[in-house]
């Protein structure tokens, strides 16, 4: 049987953290600053506005501290996930500013 810490160093443990926690920080945001508006007309006002890449970077930023946790705690596979995700969205953000 694996040790709990094996399924913690996994660069899959990395990217998935690295992928949902933007999600979740998101989710967060819309709450907060959504008012009664619906998920569709988030998106539009953030596309219309024209922030939609300061507004992924913002979601993005946490992925900087489950980094530096996972290396700080020497879990570097899982640290390798989290910055490998961190540069796909690094390259989402690239592409729609080339859009």
């Amino acid at each position: 049987m694996k040790s709990n810490s094996s399924f913690i160093n996994r660069l899959a443990t990395g990217l998935i953290i690295g992928l949902i926690l933007p999600v979740l920080i998101f989710f967060i945001v819309f709450l907060v600053t959504s008012g009664d508006m619906g998920l569709k007309a988030y998106f539009n006002k953030i596309i219309n506005r024209d922030v939609i890449t300061h507004f992924i970077s913002l979601c993005v930023f946490p992925n900087v501290f489950a980094f530096l946790l996972f290396n700080r705690f020497d879990k570097l596979r899982s640290s390798k996930g989290v910055l490998g995700m961190t540069i796909i969205w690094a390259l989402v953000v690239f592409l729609i500013k080339l859009i």
